[in-house]
């Protein structure tokens, strides 16, 4: 039976005509070095992170995990001194496929939140693969968080007012470094904002199929990140829960979790499903699926309608948090 894609919001579809000429959604392993040459990357070095001096940015070289390189975390602190004290701190791991990107990419949503509610974002960069295949991200992002929680007093923040975030496969990555924490008696954050989050190796929901060929993350990319992550374990019988947090047997005793998925796109049925997993397993979540939301459409059209929806939700949800 042919699967019939869902429509796309009609003011998206119009941003997707607009960004097809440039965005492919079928990557494979051979687009990936030209991706990453590409501008799209190099914009970033242009992001101004300070938000008109709003923040003081710095790049801070810290201890990776045993064995392994060190990483980099972008550092974006208020210049002004907090009157109530240490201020929460937003975690952000950065999206790509698990082969693109580094801690800039969008990483402006975080300081947008930031912004709004006098926190400290500290952004990981982790290892891409190929070349660096699973478990080097996850690695990567869980030292990143135990030396932010480590050096709380330094950054000025509360290290029991973490929230981690993420969009795509820095969502899936949040999603399995709340996991592996979790396992490891690390840090406990205190939420996880999980955004169309890359959650399931297995590249085989309905979602998955109806949205072949369409949007700008479809099966054919998926299977690019995946394989580049996994190699040949990729959809076999034992993917690693903390590569792909789908496959994790036990989700009690993970923070509360936010997450949010477009109708017409890839990523839907996996995110879907894991809300209703961690709601079976007495867990706290809140669950958007954005009609006719593209993956990502937020990011790329951040003036429609539905995208100033979606991110009002983001930041009622962290007030909510922040607040209890």
């Amino acid at each position: 039976m042919t699967l019939v894609p869902p429509p796309f919001d009609p003011e998206l579809a119009g941003a997707l005509e607009l960004i097809k000429e440039v965005i492919s959604p079928g990557m494979t392993p051979e687009d990936i070095e030209q991706i990453r040459q590409g501008p799209g990357i190099q914009m970033l070095a242009e992001l101004d992170l300070t938000l008109d001096g709003f923040f003081k940015a710095e790049d801070r070289v810290v201890p990776g995990p045993v064995g392994a390189p060190e990483i980099s975390l972008l550092i974006c602190r208020p210049t002004v001194p907090s009157a109530a004290g240490p201020r929460p701190v937003v975690y952000h791991v950065h999206g790509g496929g698990m082969v693109l990107g580094n801690n800039r990419v969008g990483v402006d949503v975080a300081l947008a939140w930031a912004k709004e509610l006098d926190a400290v974002v500290v952004s990981v960069e982790y290892r891409l693969a190929p070349e660096d295949p699973y478990p080097a991200q996850i690695e990567d992002v869980y030292a990143g968080l135990v030396w932010t929680a480590e050096h709380a007093g330094e950054l000025g923040v509360d290290p029991d007012r973490i929230v981690l975030a993420g969009a795509s496969a820095g969502g899936g990555l949040c999603a399995a470094l709340a996991l592996l924490t979790r396992d490891r008696q690390g840090p406990r954050p205190i939420g996880q904002v999980l955004m169309c989050p890359m959650l399931d190796d297995r590249n085989d929901t309905p979602s998955s199929h109806q949205m072949a060929g369409l949007g700008v993350w479809d099966r054919t990319a998926n299977e690019t990140g995946w394989t580049a992550l996994l190699g040949e374990r990729r959809g076999g019988p034992d993917g690693p829960a903390y590569a792909a947090p789908a496959r994790a047997e036990d989700l009690t005793g993970l923070p509360p979790a936010f997450l949010d998925v477009g109708s017409a796109e890839t990523f839907r049925d996996e995110v879907v499903a894991y809300a209703s997993r961690i709601w079976q397993a007495g867990g706290i979540a809140e669950l958007h699926v954005w009609p006719g939301g593209f993956h990502g459409f937020d990011g790329f059209a951040p003036q429609a309608a539905l995208s100033q929806r979606t991110r009002a939700a983001h930041l009622d949800w962290l007030r909510r948090l922040l607040d209890t």
